[in-house]
């Protein structure tokens, strides 16, 4: 080959790699954090759009009432891979209907499954056809004035707009109106519209530090986010507000600065202790699921059937422990409790020292088929006058003789057969007295909605066709 042939193609190839080197380090350059912060974001945030009926003020002052559809919007942060996704409540609050839709373009029907309307925050459900992206959750504890941020969200319905700002403030108290108004705000000058709300304020990891809520009416670029680690302990009441199992599991945790979910205590004879879960475990996983607060904890036990198992991994000791866990004693606990004697009315009893030969709460679960646990304080208080207290029916089995009689989660079950129920050393002795082990029927006393007692009987041997609702029912 000449050799000014081969002279021309050695400068065209090194010219061809330089031009190639200029275009990878333009591309890094232009890829900056925020550009790969909202990629790994946009797939857990969804558009909300809403509609709901309302007067037409202008057409009623002289004519027959009519009716006319408003619309509104709003943003959504997936929390769960089930379809549970955060919002605010004002976002669907009094709508008759709610649609979510995803950046792919797929739509959804929503359904309001709990809400708080104090801190403005509620859970909606979709049911998406596969698992989806779960938002990546940071802390609110370190966030440092002037810190990068940007919002996602659907400002006046433009979906998934991003806009960027930074941190100008901290712990901003903002009233709305009389009826709402919100504590320990985040303010930011990234643009928050109509629609913003319920989205995620987020850092340059693509960590969730903050749900957009409130803009200062004729300010320009004065918007406010609800601290993720506020948000999340609200998450977490709503969340174990639609679990049936919640209340039985027996721990008490409590979520760490450094995001990790201490167990503080265990109860003695629940499903934790039963499975080995001890006090000082940290819990890290629950089957897939990392666990990094109590909102992580809740969701991963939403819809556990009971007796099915799942691996709990927690760190003990510095040791990583695997626990099979589930909603069911397996080793049955014979502690020595006080139990109550007869008596003809729901009285409060005298106690005495009696042998326990197994735990009330257990009892009423394989006879019943009903969970129950002690009432808090704040509960007994609303009880009428006449009743100290009750035991709590978390959950009822379906096909159970509760469930055939009429027994329904959220009812309290303040007496048996005559017997006052306080707690489970009460319910222990009732189940245990010798009279009441041979009957067929056994009469029960519980308050529904907390202002009627219904007085009834249910029968021990009756099968699901002749199972009857207690009839009679005496207002308190």
């Amino acid at each position: 080959m000449p050799t000014r042939l081969v002279r021309l193609i050695a400068i065209h190839t090194v010219l061809l790699s330089s031009l190639s080197v200029v275009t990878a380090e333009e591309t890094s350059v232009r890829e900056t954090p925020l550009v790969r912060a909202v990629r790994e974001c946009r797939d857990a945030v969804v558009n909300i759009h809403t509609e709901k009926t309302a007067d037409d003020e202008r057409e009623n002052r002289f004519f027959s009432r009519k009716e006319r559809k408003v619309t509104g919007m709003g943003t959504g942060i997936v929390v769960d891979e089930r379809g549970f996704i955060v919002t605010n409540y004002h976002v669907i609050q009094d709508v008759d209907q709610i649609i979510v839709t995803q950046e792919n373009g797929a739509a959804y029907t929503a359904t309001p499954v709990s809400q708080d309307t104090t801190s403005d925050l509620a859970i909606i459900r979709i049911h998406p056809p596969r698992p989806m992206n779960v938002m990546d959750i940071g802390t609110s504890s370190d966030i440092m004035l002037a810190e990068q941020v940007f919002a996602v969200g659907n400002a006046f319905g433009y979906e998934h707009t991003v806009t960027a700002g930074i941190v100008s403030a901290v712990s901003r108290d903002v009233e709305v109106d009389e009826t709402q108004s919100y504590d320990n705000l985040i303010q930011t000058d990234a643009s928050i519209n109509p629609g913003n709300s319920g989205g995620p304020l987020l850092n340059l990891d693509g960590e969730v530090i903050g749900i957009n809520v409130a803009i200062r009416a004729g300010a320009q670029r004065i918007g406010f986010a609800i601290p993720i680690d506020d948000a999340r302990r609200i998450i977490a009441q709503l969340l174990s507000r639609i679990s049936t199992t919640h209340g039985l599991v027996g721990l008490d945790v409590n979520t760490a600065a450094d995001q990790h979910l201490l167990v503080k205590s265990v109860t003695p004879g629940s499903p934790a202790a039963s499975c080995g879960l001890q006090e000082g475990d940290v819990i890290r996983t629950v089957q897939e699921t990392k666990i990094t607060d109590t909102a992580d904890w809740e969701r991963s036990l939403l819809d556990l059937p009971l007796g099915k198992e799942v691996q709990v991994t927690v760190d003990r000791k510095g040791e990583s422990v695997a626990i099979p866990f589930s909603f069911e004693i397996k080793d049955p606990v014979t502690p020595q409790v006080a139990a109550l004697p007869a008596s003809t009315s729901i009285q409060a009893a005298v106690t005495t020292a009696k042998p326990a030969s197994a735990d009330g709460t257990r009892q009423v679960w394989h006879r019943f088929g009903i969970r129950v646990a002690e009432l808090s304080n704040h509960e007994r208080k609303t009880l009428p006058v006449r009743y100290s207290g009750g035991m709590k029916i978390l959950f009822v089995q379906a096909g159970s003789l509760g469930a055939r009689h009429g027994l329904r989660n959220g009812d309290i079950l303040v007496g048996l057969d005559g017997y006052e129920t306080l707690a489970s050393q009460n319910l222990e002795f009732v189940l245990n007295e010798e009279r009441i082990r041979n009957m067929t029927n056994m009469s029960f006393q519980i308050i529904r909605n907390g202002s009627q007692a219904l007085v009834g009987s249910i029968n021990l041997t009756a099968s699901p066709s002749t199972a009857q609702m207690p009839q009679q029912s005496v207002r308190r």
